[in-house]
Order: C-alpha cells, then structure tokens, then sequence
C-alpha cells in the first residue's frame, strides 16, 4: 500500500559481520522513527499512517548466530589467556624454573623421644605426651 511509505535519511556504519541482529540502531534514530525495540522477540514496532507497523527478525537463525557468536566468545578469551600465560612465562628466572631436591627430615623429627607434661588444668592427672624436643607452651 502506498500510503504506508515514508522516506527518512539515516546516517550509519555498514560492518561485514555475522550477528544476530540486521542493524544497530542507536537513540536518535529510534526517537525519529518514533521505534519500540523489543530485543526478546527481535521485533521493532512504528507508527505508520495505518496502525502500528512491525518488523520481525528469524528467530532461528538469530539463535544460531548467538551460539556460532558465544563459542567465537569463549575461544577468543582462551586464546587471549593462553597469550598471557605464555608472555608471564618468558619471565620466569631460570632458578626459579628449578626443581629443588627433597630436604631431609630434621633430625629430631626421628627421635622417638618423648615427655609427659600436664595440660595446666585443676585435674593434675590431666596430661599428655608430646615430643621431648618440643616447648611445651
């Protein structure tokens, strides 16, 4: 129906990318196209000069391109950590990069020796043992 056109002048980037949406429109266009975005429903609704006019997105190929958009997501945060990891990685000493040799048990970890001392409460029968190379307190 002809009486349902109108011509507006819009001034936009055009960028070569897969997305769920077909345009950005951002406040100043909405507001002259007097638009309301629902972005649940990929629907955007205006005045026309017989009722209210609708446009409708596919939502199925709208899903597949936020899937196709949050598996590049995550891949591209992967490869962004994995960079980091190996950038930290280059500044590592190199003796810092050393195993150190298992260290021998104190001596005194082995002695068998041990000593009965009270736990300080009323009871002076209350005691117990603890190695003799320990401080009590």
């Amino acid at each position: 129906m002809a009486s349902n056109y109108h011509v507006e002048h819009v001034n936009f980037y055009v960028i070569d990318f897969d997305t769920t949406y077909h345009a950005i429109l951002g406040q100043p266009a909405l507001a002259k196209f007097m638009a309301i975005p629902h972005y649940a429903y990929l629907v955007l609704k205006m005045p026309s000069p017989i009722g209210v006019m609708a446009l409708r997105a596919n939502l199925s190929v709208a899903y597949a391109y936020e899937i196709e958009g949050l598996a590049l997501t995550k891949a591209t945060d992967l490869s962004i950590q994995m960079t980091s990891v190996v950038t930290e990685a280059k500044i590592v000493l190199a003796d810092d990069m050393e195993i150190p040799e298992l260290e021998l048990p104190c001596a005194s970890a082995k002695s068998k020796e041990i000593k009965e001392v009270s736990l300080g409460l009323n009871d002076a029968s209350k005691t117990m043992k603890i190695g003799a190379h320990l401080d009590p307190k």
